[in-house]
């Protein structure tokens, strides 16, 4: 058992967090300013780039069977799996960029009533009504997100660009919070 006193806890730097914070207000920006071709000229390169990402991770996964051999059933099924829908995605990028768009958009829908479920839960054991507000719109826009996938996917350029620029702003702030505290340690 390791000795809890000597245990070190790490913190990122807050000029990390800054620089996070910057480029994703930087990109935040650019996917709101950006016109139609450029998004699409993008996320073509973007789902292209996703579908060499997912052949070569194939590949690798049933490499690492003669590697390693502990759980070679979920290797060798991510490996055809990744193989199979990177080579589609690679064969076809028109016809796969609508695919995995309204899947990105499934997927943040779950994501979202599953935090805003997580959310209720603290909000009833004492985490305070705001976190218990915070849940119930995250629940109601998954559900939108699930109920209207195909219009989500259309807005989803706009909607990342927002996330990014409210997020980027935060991190700066927290950075400036961090710096503060790490200056405080020190």
């Amino acid at each position: 058992m390791a000795d809890t006193a000597s245990m070190e806890v790490r913190v990122a730097p807050w000029w990390s967090i800054l620089l996070n914070g910057i480029f994703a207000v930087i990109i935040g920006l650019l996917l709101l300013g950006a016109g139609d071709i450029t998004k699409e000229a993008g996320l073509l390169t973007v789902v292209q780039i996703l579908g060499w990402y997912w052949f070569f991770t194939g590949i690798m996964n049933i490499v690492m069977i003669f590697i390693d051999n502990t759980m070679w059933g979920w290797k060798l099924f991510a490996g055809i799996l990744g193989i199979i829908a990177g080579g589609y995605i690679i064969r076809h990028p028109l016809w796969s960029t609508p695919v995995l768009l309204v899947t990105f958009v499934i997927l943040l829908g779950i994501q979202g009533i599953v935090i805003g479920v997580i959310d209720l839960v603290k909000a009833f054991k004492g985490g305070g009504w705001g976190v218990g507000i915070l849940g119930v719109l995250s629940i109601l826009l998954g559900a939108w997100l699930i109920a209207e996938r195909y219009m989500a996917a259309l807005a989803l350029p706009w909607v990342a660009g927002v996330f990014a620029l409210v997020g980027g702003i935060a991190a700066i702030v927290m950075s400036f919070s961090a710096k503060k505290a790490q200056a405080a340690l020190a």
